[in-house]
């Protein structure tokens, strides 16, 4: 098996000394806003889980607030990367099929909700891959 490295400027750039922790808050933004939003607009956060039939939907709206900033937090950490990717990927799955069941929409629909839902599995992915990435890192870099 050959081992392709990459060219020489590719490299630099994967050397920087925080990438993956610019990486790793890239991955956790969208957690972090939608926790951040929540919490600005908790009544909007009640609507939005109450929408997808949780009950009773103020501890719900909790619930989520409390995983998407813990997850986010635990995630950005280096110790704590594999909880927090574990514990946003999880969320996501749930939440991927319960908000966007593309199956169930209409042709007109159906595209788009497939696109969303599609997204939302290779957030998941990227959440793996960045929790083994950090785990197989030494902490020289």
């Amino acid at each position: 098996m050959t081992n392709l490295a990459a060219p020489r400027p590719i490299a630099d750039i994967l050397a920087l000394p925080r990438l993956h922790m610019a990486a790793r808050l890239a991955l956790a933004s969208p957690f972090l806003i939608s926790a951040v939003m929540k919490l600005v607009d908790f009544g909007e956060a009640m609507n939005e889980v109450a929408a997808l039939g949780l009950r009773p939907a103020a501890p719900t709206a909790v619930a989520v607030i409390l995983i998407q900033l813990g997850g986010s937090i635990l995630f950005l950490t280096r110790r704590y990367c594999w909880l927090g990717a574990g514990t946003l990927a999880v969320f996501t799955a749930f939440a991927t099929l319960l908000a966007h069941p593309f199956w169930t929409f209409d042709a007109a629909d159906r595209a788009r909700q497939a696109a969303t839902f599609f997204e939302h599995v290779a957030l998941v992915g990227g959440l793996a891959l960045a929790a083994l990435f950090v785990n197989g890192r030494s902490e020289e870099s």
